[in-house]
């Protein structure tokens, strides 16, 4: 079925019909724009929200970084900013796919419409004009044909007058033969008018028209189709992104289960662990026995009696809870001994990433002078002077870092076990002139400062390899003397040795600088004992 043939009479229907379905069209543009606006909106609000919600940039000193319920947050932002460029996408692929290609297409069919109706409007025209010839010719026959029959009428009316001569009788009949001819003449005229007329009017309705009607028929059924691929597209369009918004989803759930609450508490115990021992009980000082104790100011962050974990203030009660921040120092001398040496070998590491990177620098500052020595066409060597002289003096400036960082961090180790502690103090006696930087790389080999027989360095290999058969070999040492405890010690970390107070205790080797003693019970055992816990008397 077709419109040629069912709707032959019908063209204001099918001109208003083919009209309302390229509205339609415009109506669905402008919907999709809309869409594409709300979507646009929806993706700024939410990279707006993931921005609002992650002005802080994670950084290593932010003590919330490390932990999982911190993290998987930034993750969960990071994925609704990833969710809000695939709502953005939808948008933009709508605009392409099927706001410019639907336009495009419209303005298309809009011309096409435009030239079938000219030429419907034409044919109507030319079969009006032959029309109104025939209609012209027509009344002209009309009107010559009673022209003539008055003109015959009044000849026999002549012909029959007594009292008319031969001269009338002969004008009127000539008169009336010619008017006779005119209509005749005018009769054919008409024949072949109407003869005409029928001949168009027949190639219009059956013809002109049908194959117009047709051929909007057609246009209405292109416009048809590609509006509902319009129609598709509109979905398809956000399924293609959805495998992304669903990995985006995912992501967020991947976020949630990586939420570990036992990982996140030992980050916080690793963070702010003072590496302080509990206060003990106190004891009666007897004022009337005169007691004198004896300390050790030589000892670095090592406690010089129970109380001075409350900190110089003892007016204070409840130190766990002061409020009052401590002045920041160079050597990080104002934060606790855990905290304290985590920041000097974080120190540590970077200043040899820089000395490395220096060093790397005048490598290849002096590599490049050879050649321009070589090839003197190549450049002047003497513009590298100041080069590798500002570079060499950076040099030197970052290993008296080191050595300074270095020099601070070995008597904070204090809480090492026996063996390393050990070593450090053999390091010292030797002097070895890489066993400092042995220190430093072996509390970098792990977070918690143990140590890894995997990552240990060639380089060092042989010192702590010599350390330990001088370790090994080495025959318990003869007393030097003898001390009292005047308090308890748990000896809680590993490579000290715990005592009650009034116990004495062998001196086998007497305080380097550092606050510890090393001493040894009747039954053999040793270990290291805070200085200013005993009054020590060495034999003369």
């Amino acid at each position: 079925m077709d419109w040629g043939t069912e709707l032959w009479d019908q063209y204001d229907i099918i001109e208003k019909h083919t009209q309302s379905g390229l509205e339609l069209v415009e109506k669905y543009v402008k919907f999709v724009k809309e869409r594409t606006e709300i979507e646009q909106s929806y993706a700024k609000q939410l990279r707006n929200l993931s921005k609002k919600y992650n002005q802080k940039r994670s950084s290593k000193d932010e003590p919330d970084c490390r932990l999982s319920s911190y993290q998987s947050f930034l993750d969960i932002l990071n994925e609704m900013n990833d969710y809000a460029g695939q709502r953005e996408l939808i948008a933009e692929n709508m605009i392409m796919n099927i706001c410019i290609d639907l336009t495009k297409y419209l303005q298309e069919l809009k011309q096409e419409r435009k030239t079938y109706l000219l030429e419907a409007k034409k044919a109507q025209q030319s079969l009006e004009s032959t029309y109104k010839q025939l209609d012209n010719s027509k009344k002209r026959f009309e009107r010559e044909w009673r022209e003539a029959e008055r003109a015959a009428q009044y000849a026999e009316k002549t012909d029959q007058d007594i009292n008319a001569t031969k001269a009338d009788v002969e004008k009127a009949k000539q008169q009336a033969h010619m008017r006779a001819c005119v209509a005749e003449e005018c009769k054919n005229d008409y024949a072949a008018h109407l003869q005409k007329y029928n001949k168009e009017q027949n190639q219009f309705y059956f013809n002109d028209m049908p194959i117009i009607f047709n051929k909007l028929q057609d246009l209405d059924e292109r416009r048809i189709q590609k509006l509902g691929q319009g129609y598709i597209l509109f979905s398809e369009t956000e399924k293609h992104v959805m495998p992304i918004i669903g990995k985006c989803l995912e992501g967020i759930t991947k976020a949630g289960t990586n939420v570990n609450e036992k990982n996140d508490t030992m980050v916080i115990i690793e963070q702010n662990k003072s590496g302080f021992e509990r206060p003990g009980d106190l004891e009666f000082e007897d004022y009337s026995q005169g007691i004198n104790r004896a300390s050790s100011d030589s000892s670095l962050s090592t406690p010089k009696g129970p109380l001075d974990l409350l900190g110089k203030n003892k007016s204070k009660n409840f130190w766990l809870f002061k409020r009052s921040k401590p002045t920041v120092t160079e050597d990080f001398s104002h934060l606790p001994p855990e905290q304290r040496r985590k920041r000097l070998q974080q120190k540590l590491e970077e200043i040899s990433k820089e000395l490395q990177k220096e060093a790397d620098q005048s490598e290849a500052l002096g590599k490049m002078k050879d050649v321009y020595e070589k090839n003197p066409q190549m450049g002047d060597p003497a513009i590298l002077t100041t080069q590798i002289s500002q570079t060499s003096q950076n040099i030197e400036r970052l290993r008296g870092e080191l050595n300074k960082y270095e020099v601070i961090l070995c008597p904070v180790l204090y809480s090492l076990d026996r063996r390393t502690f050990s070593f450090i103090r053999y390091a010292f006696r030797k002097k070895c002139c890489c066993s400092i930087s042995y220190v430093s790389w072996f509390f970098f080999s792990s977070p918690d400062g143990a140590h890894s027989d995997e990552s240990t360095p060639d380089a060092s290999q042989a010192i702590y390899a010599e350390f330990d058969d001088d370790f090994e070999d080495e025959e318990p040492a003869s007393p030097i003397g003898k001390c009292t405890a005047m308090y308890n010690f748990p000896g809680a970390s590993e490579g000290t040795i715990s005592m009650e107070e009034g116990e004495v205790l062998a001196v086998v080797e007497e305080d380097k600088g550092d606050g510890w003693t090393r001493v040894r019970r009747q039954n053999g055992d040793e270990g290291y004992i805070p200085t200013s816990y005993v009054t020590i008397t060495l034999n003369k």
